[in-house]
């Protein structure tokens, strides 16, 4: 029977290993784009980085509703909802230091500098989401 996830629990769930989220923001016309993002937790924030011009960062800069979705496929499946409102950053520093801590966690320290230098440039946006809902479930197959 599936059980709802503690704080703690959601928290060390979404932020194990390199699991991706599924992104989904709202296109002009209202309906959802979803993409994968790696992120990372600030406090009670969520944050990741993305293109100014890609669909995601158009779609963030008009309408700062998100959903993001991680989980876990195999049996007995767990997962994660977070809802809430982004901020956008293009504070160069801000945006390199976190691309660089982001890299760390997916790409692994040695090539944290590296993915940083990548993705810490001018265009690319620091996205900070304020969570206002969370939907946590383990052991939904048990």
């Amino acid at each position: 029977m599936a059980e709802k996830m503690t704080d703690e629990e959601w928290r060390a769930f979404v932020l194990d290993g390199t699991r991706t989220g599924k992104l989904s923001t709202v296109r002009a016309d209202g309906s959802p784009h979803v993409a994968p993002v790696w992120f990372l937790m600030d406090g009670d924030e969520l944050v990741f980085n993305t293109g100014k011009n890609t669909a995601k960062g158009r779609n963030l800069a008009r309408d700062g509703r998100v959903a993001l979705c991680v989980d876990d496929d195999r049996p007995p499946f767990h997962f994660v909802v977070l809802n809430g409102r982004a901020r956008l950053s293009e504070d160069l520093a801000e945006v390199r230091l976190w691309a660089t801590r982001i890299a760390a966690r997916y790409m692994g320290e040695d090539r944290a500098e590296e993915y940083g230098a990548r993705n810490g440039v001018p265009g690319e946006l620091l996205v900070r989401v304020s969570i206002d809902k969370v939907l946590a479930m383990r052991d939904v197959a048990a």
